[in-house]
Protein backbone atom coordinates (compact mmCIF):
# COMPACT_ATOMS: atom_id res chain seq x y z
CA UNK A 1 0.00 0.00 0.00
CA UNK A 2 0.84 3.58 -0.89
CA UNK A 3 -0.49 6.77 -2.14
CA UNK A 4 -0.28 10.03 -4.03
CA UNK A 5 0.54 13.18 -2.62
CA UNK A 6 -3.22 13.87 -2.68
CA UNK A 7 -3.56 11.50 -0.03
CA UNK A 8 -5.50 8.75 -2.32
CA UNK A 9 -5.03 5.09 -2.07
CA UNK A 10 -2.69 3.36 -3.62
CA UNK A 11 -2.79 -0.88 -3.99
CA UNK A 12 -0.26 -2.48 -5.24
CA UNK A 13 0.13 -6.59 -5.88
CA UNK A 14 3.71 -7.94 -7.04
CA UNK A 15 3.77 -11.66 -8.44
CA UNK A 16 6.90 -13.19 -7.72
CA UNK A 17 8.30 -16.70 -8.84
CA UNK A 18 9.64 -18.45 -5.83
CA UNK A 19 11.83 -20.64 -8.51
CA UNK A 20 13.25 -17.95 -10.70
CA UNK A 21 12.88 -14.68 -7.80
CA UNK A 22 11.23 -13.01 -11.15
CA UNK A 23 8.58 -10.49 -10.92
CA UNK A 24 5.92 -11.49 -13.01
CA UNK A 25 4.00 -8.69 -12.60
CA UNK A 26 3.02 -5.86 -9.68
CA UNK A 27 -0.73 -4.56 -10.25
CA UNK A 28 -0.75 -0.68 -9.44
CA UNK A 29 -4.77 0.49 -8.75
CA UNK A 30 -6.70 2.10 -6.43
CA UNK A 31 -8.36 -1.14 -5.51
CA UNK A 32 -7.70 -4.45 -6.49
CA UNK A 33 -10.57 -6.92 -6.50
CA UNK A 34 -10.68 -10.62 -6.65
CA UNK A 35 -11.69 -10.13 -10.20
CA UNK A 36 -8.47 -8.14 -10.95
CA UNK A 37 -6.57 -10.78 -9.25
CA UNK A 38 -8.08 -13.38 -12.26
CA UNK A 39 -7.61 -10.76 -14.83
CA UNK A 40 -3.42 -10.57 -13.64
CA UNK A 41 -3.27 -14.50 -13.18
CA UNK A 42 -4.88 -15.45 -16.24
CA UNK A 43 -2.68 -12.90 -18.25
CA UNK A 44 0.43 -14.90 -16.67
CA UNK A 45 -0.97 -18.58 -17.04
CA UNK A 46 -1.41 -17.52 -20.90
CA UNK A 47 2.31 -16.36 -21.51
CA UNK A 48 4.02 -18.81 -18.74
CA UNK A 49 1.47 -21.78 -18.27
CA UNK A 50 -0.36 -22.49 -15.06
CA UNK A 51 1.73 -23.21 -11.69
CA UNK A 52 1.00 -25.92 -9.27
CA UNK A 53 0.55 -23.61 -6.41
CA UNK A 54 -0.22 -20.05 -5.58
CA UNK A 55 0.98 -19.04 -2.38
CA UNK A 56 -0.61 -16.10 -0.95
CA UNK A 57 -1.96 -14.31 2.79
CA UNK A 58 -5.57 -14.22 3.64
CA UNK A 59 -6.56 -10.85 2.11
CA UNK A 60 -10.52 -10.64 0.78
CA UNK A 61 -9.31 -10.44 -2.48
CA UNK A 62 -7.20 -13.82 -2.30
CA UNK A 63 -9.46 -15.78 -0.61
CA UNK A 64 -13.02 -15.25 -2.56
CA UNK A 65 -14.82 -17.80 -3.59
CA UNK A 66 -14.44 -16.94 -7.56
CA UNK A 67 -10.83 -16.97 -7.68
CA UNK A 68 -11.06 -20.33 -5.97
CA UNK A 69 -13.64 -21.84 -8.61
CA UNK A 70 -11.30 -20.30 -11.13
CA UNK A 71 -8.06 -21.70 -9.82
CA UNK A 72 -9.62 -25.46 -9.67
CA UNK A 73 -10.82 -25.11 -13.40
CA UNK A 74 -6.97 -24.86 -14.22
CA UNK A 75 -5.75 -27.55 -11.31
CA UNK A 76 -3.96 -24.83 -9.54
CA UNK A 77 -4.02 -25.67 -5.69
CA UNK A 78 -3.38 -22.28 -3.13
CA UNK A 79 -1.36 -22.40 -0.14
CA UNK A 80 -2.24 -18.82 1.85
CA UNK A 81 -0.30 -18.50 4.85
CA UNK A 82 -0.87 -18.46 8.55
CA UNK A 83 -1.99 -14.22 9.41
CA UNK A 84 0.83 -12.94 11.18
CA UNK A 85 3.40 -15.31 9.71
CA UNK A 86 4.83 -13.85 7.05
CA UNK A 87 8.25 -15.89 7.00
CA UNK A 88 5.92 -18.64 5.15
CA UNK A 89 5.96 -15.80 2.05
CA UNK A 90 9.53 -15.21 2.83
CA UNK A 91 10.32 -14.78 -1.26
CA UNK A 92 7.05 -12.15 -1.41
CA UNK A 93 7.97 -10.47 1.70
CA UNK A 94 11.87 -10.47 0.57
CA UNK A 95 10.28 -8.84 -2.70
CA UNK A 96 8.46 -6.11 -0.93
CA UNK A 97 11.20 -5.18 1.32
CA UNK A 98 13.69 -4.29 -1.37
CA UNK A 99 10.19 -2.57 -3.60
CA UNK A 100 9.25 -0.48 -0.48
CA UNK A 101 13.13 0.70 0.53
CA UNK A 102 14.16 1.48 -3.39
CA UNK A 103 10.78 2.38 -4.36
CA UNK A 104 8.08 3.80 -2.45
CA UNK A 105 10.35 5.15 0.61
CA UNK A 106 11.30 7.08 -1.66
CA UNK A 107 9.11 8.29 -4.40
CA UNK A 108 6.05 10.58 -4.04
CA UNK A 109 3.57 9.77 -6.66
CA UNK A 110 1.38 12.66 -8.10
CA UNK A 111 -0.98 10.59 -9.81
CA UNK A 112 -1.68 7.09 -10.49
CA UNK A 113 -0.43 6.51 -13.84
CA UNK A 114 3.10 8.49 -12.24
CA UNK A 115 3.00 5.05 -9.89
CA UNK A 116 2.29 2.83 -12.22
CA UNK A 117 5.52 4.00 -14.82
CA UNK A 118 7.70 3.84 -11.71
CA UNK A 119 6.78 0.78 -10.25
CA UNK A 120 7.35 -1.25 -13.71
CA UNK A 121 10.71 0.59 -14.23
CA UNK A 122 11.51 -0.85 -11.01
CA UNK A 123 10.04 -4.02 -11.76
CA UNK A 124 12.05 -4.09 -15.05
CA UNK A 125 15.19 -3.12 -13.76
CA UNK A 126 14.56 -5.69 -10.69
CA UNK A 127 14.41 -8.37 -13.11
CA UNK A 128 16.88 -7.33 -15.43
CA UNK A 129 19.60 -5.31 -13.79
CA UNK A 130 19.86 -6.53 -10.29
CA UNK A 131 21.92 -9.50 -9.24
CA UNK A 132 20.89 -11.75 -6.41
CA UNK A 133 22.90 -13.83 -4.27
CA UNK A 134 20.81 -16.30 -3.75
CA UNK A 135 20.94 -16.63 -7.63
CA UNK A 136 24.51 -17.07 -8.16
CA UNK A 137 24.82 -13.34 -8.31
CA UNK A 138 22.49 -13.40 -11.77
CA UNK A 139 19.68 -11.42 -12.27
CA UNK A 140 16.18 -13.48 -12.18
CA UNK A 141 16.45 -12.78 -15.74
CA UNK A 142 19.28 -14.46 -16.31
CA UNK A 143 18.41 -17.34 -13.78
CA UNK A 144 14.89 -18.05 -15.98
CA UNK A 145 17.18 -18.36 -18.99
CA UNK A 146 19.36 -20.44 -18.08
CA UNK A 147 17.31 -22.93 -16.07
CA UNK A 148 14.51 -22.94 -19.23
CA UNK A 149 18.08 -24.20 -21.01
CA UNK A 150 18.99 -26.89 -18.59
CA UNK A 151 15.15 -28.17 -18.54
CA UNK A 152 15.70 -28.22 -22.53
CA UNK A 153 18.99 -29.74 -22.00
CA UNK A 154 17.16 -32.61 -20.06
CA UNK A 155 14.70 -32.72 -22.05
CA UNK A 156 16.82 -33.71 -25.02
CA UNK A 157 19.00 -36.05 -23.50
CA UNK A 158 16.30 -38.01 -22.13
CA UNK A 159 14.60 -38.24 -25.65
CA UNK A 160 18.25 -39.37 -27.11
CA UNK A 161 18.16 -41.98 -24.68
CA UNK A 162 14.36 -43.56 -25.40
CA UNK A 163 15.52 -42.95 -29.53
CA UNK A 164 18.47 -45.08 -29.20
CA UNK A 165 16.40 -47.77 -26.84
CA UNK A 166 16.99 -51.01 -29.05
CA UNK A 167 14.11 -53.19 -29.60
CA UNK A 168 14.30 -57.07 -29.97
CA UNK A 169 11.89 -59.32 -31.77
Amino acid sequence: MDETEDGRRLKMMPVVDEYTRECLSIDVERSITAEDVVDTLASLFRSRGEPAFIRSDNGPEFIARAIKRWLDLFGVRTLFIKPGSPWENAYSETFISRFSDQVLKREVFTNLLEAKVLVEDYRSYYNHHRPHSALGYRTPAEFAVAADLNTKVKEAEKSQKLGSVLTLS
